[in-house]
């Protein structure tokens, strides 16, 4: 079953997060305290753990859960297929995906410390519908 591998925030956009071992989000608005919350559609980044294993086969080895400024790192769900619209109760929280990838106007942080960003590509995006605490090992399901 997916599931939650880490939690990250940061108090800053555009930078790498720091992983947390558990998070008050908040509905309608994203994860407490951090700097991506607010009352717009990419209140909660999701990506892939294994979107960023795609990164660290190219040799870079020292990535982390939230080098991506990804807000959940996931595993065991292509998040990239999902629709716009599906719901996903993650742990006793409740999402709707609203955007898939993103556009990088401007090169990040983290594609200069990383030399390459699959967030805009393999990244999802959701408000959150029904907040609670979430940590790391909680469930994912597709709804």
């Amino acid at each position: 079953m997916p599931s939650v591998v880490a939690i990250n925030i940061s108090n800053k956009k555009g930078v790498t997060k720091q992983s947390v071992n558990e998070a008050i989000f908040i509905e309608n608005f994203g994860i407490e305290g951090d700097a991506h919350g607010g009352d717009w559609h990419r209140q909660v980044s999701l990506l892939a753990q294994e979107s960023i294993d795609k990164i660290k086969a190219m040799g870079m080895n020292d990535l982390d859960s939230g080098s991506f400024a990804e807000n959940i790192t996931t595993e065991g769900i292509e998040l990239y297929n999902l629709p716009i619209g599906t719901k996903l109760a993650i742990g006793i929280t409740l999402h709707e995906v609203t955007q898939i990838g993103k556009e990088c106007h401007q090169r990040c942080a983290i594609f200069h410390t990383v030399g390459d960003c699959v967030m805009p590509r393999e990244g999802i995006f959701t408000k959150v519908l029904r907040g609670g605490k979430v940590k790391a090992g909680d469930k994912i399901e597709v709804l």
